[in-house]
């Protein structure tokens, strides 16, 4: 198999450094790159992300062209797309972190913050989890069940169940991973659960959606 050119998202979000390593480990050939015409020729996308949901939608609009860009080659082109944390809430309509801010509205749904009807449940949801997948996704060709690393304050509530691939308990059913045709979200760090983490960024290399 040809390697494949990956475009790892640079628009200052965080986890570029860790997910960047993660990639090249299981043999990806990784750009990382705040340049349109880059991502326009990659075979995949990357979109990662920490911190506010704000603060990530803010940056990525700051470049230049770099939305139209990933819209033209994921949306249009068909090319496999991959978002990890808040890389992965990018994908919805809005998200309500520090007031309301527009998201790609590529997977119908929005961002909001986690509230446990038990006072025991602790926010942020951090650690090890379950990645539990639901009926619909079972035979999913990069999600498998396993266990993964969270570290997340708000969480994505899907329009459609049908967008929503796997979930993790936190006190309630979060997300854990949303799929909609070439588009992939995980809310869990991959590049953070070690071999479980590893194995499914070499499913996503591999991915012919």
């Amino acid at each position: 198999m040809p390697t494949e050119k990956v475009a790892l998202i640079d628009y200052g979000a965080g986890n570029l450094h860790s997910v960047h390593n993660a990639l090249k480990a299981v043999g990806a050939a990784v750009d990382v790159t705040a340049d349109t015409n880059t991502v326009r020729a990659a075979d995949r996308i990357v979109l990662p992300g920490v911190g506010s949901f704000k603060a990530c939608a803010e940056g990525l609009r700051a470049i230049p062209g770099m939305v139209e860009a990933m819209t033209e080659r994921v949306q249009v082109g068909g090319a496999p797309f991959l978002g990890i944390c808040v890389g992965m809430q990018l994908l919805c309509t809005r998200g309500l972190e520090h007031g309301e801010t527009a998201g790609l509205g590529w997977i119908p749904g929005e961002v909001r913050l986690i509230e446990p009807t038990d006072p025991a449940i602790k926010v942020p949801h951090m650690g090890w989890n379950d990645v539990a997948l639901l009926p619909h996704a079972r035979g999913h060709h990069v999600v498998e069940e396993g266990e993964a690393y969270f570290l997340h304050s708000y969480h994505f509530a899907a329009e459609d169940p049908q967008h929503i691939a796997a979930l993790t308990d936190h006190g309630e059913g979060l997300v854990a991973a949303v799929a909609k045709d070439n588009l992939l979200g995980v809310q869990f760090h991959p590049e953070k659960s070690q071999s479980y983490g590893l194995e499914t960024l070499e499913r996503f290399l591999r991915w012919r959606p």
